[in-house]
């Protein structure tokens, strides 16, 4: 019987450590951050469609949470590549860039032929629309920015300059569903479970 590894691959997730270069007070694992940004991604696009009326013809939260589950998912094979060595030069960026999408075609051949094609495009971020592609980009970014929250409320410094990099890097992107997030919900990630049971600011 033939048998076809993709899932179980894809379960490893969990296994690749975010931040490598970073000191942290608690590990995040690849898991965690895709399962983090598929809630983030779907939620900015409900924000884009029924609070902003962006076009709902262009943007499908579905679609793009599903997307969001497999946009990191080739660093199963080549690890989280940290950021300063990622976009260090143009030439670096490129060479990461195609060893991204040797491993989401590496991925896809791991599925039963009539699933490669599909799933190869999953992988690659080939399956959005311009606007969806750039509502996906914010929640990873977003993603991001919750983490370094997050560290910097346990005491930890080490993710100050990148908590202001990513927030200038979401403004910059002029994505105004981002912005919804960050000045309705973001302020949310410093309360406690009391709090945010009771459904207001501390």
């Amino acid at each position: 019987m033939e048998t076809y590894p993709f899932s179980a691959l894809t379960a490893r997730m969990k296994y690749i450590t975010r931040w490598s270069l970073m000191r942290t007070t608690r590990p995040e694992s690849l898991s965690e951050h895709t399962a983090d940004t598929a809630l983030l991604a779907h939620m900015l696009c409900l924000i884009a469609t029924r609070i902003l009326g962006q076009s709902g013809n262009e943007i499908h939260p579905e679609r793009v949470a599903a997307a969001a589950l497999y946009h990191d998912a080739p660093e199963i094979l080549t690890g989280d590549l940290p950021t300063p060595v990622k976009y260090q030069t143009e030439a670096m960026r490129t060479a990461c860039k195609a060893l991204e999408r040797q491993g989401a075609e590496t991925m896809a051949r791991l599925l039963p032929g009539e699933l490669q094609a599909e799933m190869a495009g999953w992988l690659r971020g080939e399956t959005l629309t311009e606007a969806e592609k750039a509502l996906l980009k914010a929640a990873d970014r977003l993603s991001a920015l919750i983490k370094c929250l997050e560290e910097g409320a346990a005491g930890n410094h080490e993710f100050d300059a990148a908590r202001a990099a990513q927030e200038q890097a979401l403004h910059g992107m002029r994505c105004p569903a981002a912005e919804y997030f960050m000045a309705h919900m973001l302020p949310c990630y410093t309360q406690n479970l009391d709090e945010l049971a009771r459904g207001r600011l501390g």
